[in-house]
């Protein structure tokens, strides 16, 4: 009997998981899961599982600060599911099997206010240091100014991207120029790949706090048309690029992230079944248990368009503008916070294992 799980995979999504952690990595691999992507809060919450202890122990012996601790905790980890997902992006030629590592989220952080030009110059050192040798890591860049301003360069240098806090189709548009360019600028491009993450559930909370004469037909499904819209535009420049040049071997696929929902009465798979059919979903461990434990059957959505009154309705009442100024400023606060929260968690446990 096909699981629902499976059933979102025959239909054409690819699974990743929203986790790196060893043991999620394993279960989700039996669901199906082609790949994984990591943040800091992840490599946090495995610190504080204790299951690493005798790793900290050895890098604190070793001299390590609780910065290096951090990034040298996130590379055994994402290491380890690359491991583990290897066999997959060699059977499917590079096309699937990565997995994502995100850079250091204090270049965008506020409090720091470093100049645009030192963060560029940030993105692109550390994309290119944390990317050598790795086979099937996936860099994982913000749409910020400073991120995009750094893509072509990162992609330039061949380096696999995964551009992420991603809102609108002008901010997507803007991020997938500036990678293509990168590539325009490589020797070949047999083996380009790159990925584009769309947030699809803070669209929708952005939605209830700021478009209050949004109509009852439309109210939390903003996140779905949206998420659709910058699919569909991918599919349409990806098509053209690749009659323009053969050489274009891999497909160029949109991520459908942030696929939780933020509503008890939403069901757990909303978004998930919305959006079932094509490119990628990373969903949260608990998303594809709830999914899995649905019982349901899915079959391909991603390509229906909502109602012509709804997509008035979202025309008329939603600034996109604002939208992305709003949830850049929260999303780039949010990439902050768990990195220093981890380096809290490091600190805790530094002290915690002196003690012992």
């Amino acid at each position: 009997m096909t699981t629902p799980l499976e059933s979102l995979i025959a239909c054409g999504t690819k699974l990743w998981l929203d986790s790196v952690d060893p043991e999620l990595v394993e279960q989700n691999l039996d669901y199906g899961a082609t790949g994984a992507t990591s943040n800091p809060a992840i490599i946090a919450d495995l610190i504080g599982t204790g299951r690493f202890d005798d790793l900290i122990a050895e890098l604190i012996s070793e001299g390590f600060d609780d910065d290096d601790i951090a990034w040298a905790m996130a590379d055994h980890v994402v290491s380890l599911a690359q491991e583990a997902f290897l066999p997959i992006w060699e059977d499917t030629g590079c096309d699937d099997g990565w997995v994502s590592f995100e850079l250091d989220p204090l270049i965008e952080d506020p409090t720091l206010n470093l100049p645009h030009e030192e963060r560029v110059a940030r993105y692109i050192e550390l994309g290119n240091e944390w990317s050598v040798g790795q086979e099937n890591r996936m860099i994982k860049v913000p749409a910020t100014p400073a991120g995009i301003d750094a893509l072509e360069e990162l992609a330039a240098a061949g380096i696999t991207l995964n551009v992420t806090l991603l809102f609108t189709l002008e901010q997507y548009e803007r991020a997938r120029d500036a990678v293509w360019r990168g590539a325009l600028r490589r020797e070949t491009l047999s083996g380009f790949k790159s990925v584009y993450s769309i947030f699809v559930s803070r669209i929708d909370v952005y939605t209830d706090q700021h478009c209050s004469e949004l109509s009852a037909p439309t109210r939390g499904q903003v996140g779905i048309v949206n998420a659709k819209q910058v699919w569909q535009a991918n599919q349409d420049f990806w098509k053209k690029a690749a009659a323009q040049h053969p050489e274009l071997d891999l497909h160029q696929e949109i991520i459908f992230a942030s696929t939780g929902t933020k509503k008890p009465e939403d069901k757990a798979w909303k978004y998930v079944e919305a959006l079932a059919g094509s490119d990628i979903q990373t969903n949260p461990p608990a998303t594809n248990a709830a999914t899995q434990a649905s019982g349901l059957t899915f079959g391909r959505r991603v390509d229906e368009q909502a109602a012509p009154a709804i997509l008035a309705n979202i025309a008329a009442q939603v600034d996109f503008a604002h939208l992305e100024t709003t949830l850049m400023r929260e999303g780039v606060q949010k990439f902050a916070d768990p990195q220093k929260q981890l380096l809290e968690t490091i600190a805790r446990k530094r002290a915690e294992l002196a003690s012992r």
